[in-house]
């Protein structure tokens, strides 16, 4: 992960460590995973920070949130329609930038999700689409995700039709996203 960053950064880790004044050691550890940067001084992450161009919450953002899984946020966001309602779930989804935030994290599944959740409860309701996620309603993810227990179902009956199905049954907001639900009412 850190490597990444100094090859996209076009510096070497030798460079690094000569402007920074860092340790060649510390660059090292960090970019085999030794260290991790969020382990280290705020004094050092403040002098690779600055020699990379970067402030020190760009360089910590990736690592201080803990990602859940896909399906546990699925289940939240599902709740989360449930306990505020369809509106009042469109107006705090709308009025904040969560969706935004989780593509800029990379978290595109999150971001997908959220926006099809929106489009879906938008169509539900006839409130005509928000064109604040025009943008990344251009997007699609590669492969298509499945809930997890309708994946352990298809390989313990071996039968992929139960996939096949479940596709031709998703709901075209998330469908479009390629992401395969097929109900977000029937939350415990």
């Amino acid at each position: 992960m850190f490597r990444e960053l100094l090859n996209k950064k076009n510096i070497t880790a030798y460079r690094l460590s000569k402007e920074s004044g860092v340790p060649y050691a510390t660059i090292s550890d960090l970019c085999c995973g030794k260290t991790k940067i969020e382990k280290c001084t705020a004094e050092t992450v403040y002098r690779i920070a600055k020699v990379l161009g970067m402030t020190m919450e760009e360089m910590l953002e990736k690592r201080m949130y803990n990602r859940p899984s896909f399906d546990l946020f699925r289940s939240n966001v599902c709740h989360n329609v449930k306990r505020l309602g369809d509106l009042d779930f469109l107006i705090e989804t709308l009025s904040g930038d969560e969706a935004e935030k989780y593509f800029e994290r990379g978290w595109y599944p999150e971001a997908l999700y959220l926006v099809a959740m929106v489009d879906y409860l938008s169509r539900e309701n006839d409130i005509p689409l928000c064109d604040k996620y025009d943008s990344l309603r251009e997007v699609r993810l590669q492969k298509p995700i499945f809930p997890s227990s309708l994946r352990v179902e298809a390989k313990v009956m071996q039968d992929n039709a139960l996939l096949d199905d479940a596709v031709s049954n998703a709901i075209p907001e998330f469908a479009r996203f390629n992401i395969i639900e097929s109900e977000v009412r029937d939350v415990c």
